[in-house]
């Protein structure tokens, strides 16, 4: 027998307090999952690491305050020494309070379990970025629909963000092959 739906009536909500959604950056990246997406070698990693800088440091992300907090950077298609690279490029000074690993398990084959042990060590922690939904992923058969293996990969992760009221960005590549669009951003 199906499991019945749990519901609430719109009175109810309206009138139940609930905790306020937690913004790391503020209108920018509230707690919960998120992606961000867009062609290989466009500054996805250059952008995720500023955010996370920004965050650990308590600064602003563009106009947009932040959420001072632990942040985790899985540089996973990186090395300690381009990480170290690409931050003497961006600061002077990189607090303590942003940890980077450059290797991880899949999901469903013990990041979960990785990232829930790193959040017990760093409980101040408010963002997780993951640099690349790729290096991630478990390896899916040709017969899966590719947007249910994505949203399979993601769920387990959203759930974690979900629990601990954090932000958890995924970078992903869209497309690997040439793009004929012309509102595509392309850097130099």
């Amino acid at each position: 027998m199906p499991k019945k739906l749990e519901t609430m009536d719109a009175e109810t909500l309206m009138t139940t307090p609930m905790e306020p959604l937690k913004f790391i950056v503020n209108g920018l990246i509230p707690q919960g999952l998120h992606v961000l997406a867009g062609s290989p070698k466009i500054g996805k990693s250059w952008l995720a690491l500023w955010i996370c800088l920004q965050v650990a440091k308590g600064e602003k992300v563009w106009e947009f305050e932040t959420l001072k907090s632990e942040v985790l950077y899985l540089c996973l298609e990186d090395s300690f020494a381009r990480i170290q690279s690409r931050l003497f490029e961006i600061t002077d000074e990189a607090p303590p309070t942003l940890h980077f690993a450059i290797m991880s398990d899949a999901i469903g084959n013990g990041l979960e379990l990785q990232i829930e042990n790193y959040l017990k060590e760093h409980p101040g922690t408010g963002l997780i970025v993951i640099d690349t939904l790729q290096k991630i992923r478990k390896t899916a058969s040709a017969n899966v629909n590719p947007y249910a293996a994505d949203y399979d990969d993601i769920n387990s992760l959203k759930q974690i963000a979900d629990k601990h009221c954090l932000a958890i960005v995924i970078v992903h590549h869209l497309r690997k092959t040439t793009d004929s669009d012309p509102l595509s951003l392309k850097l130099q």
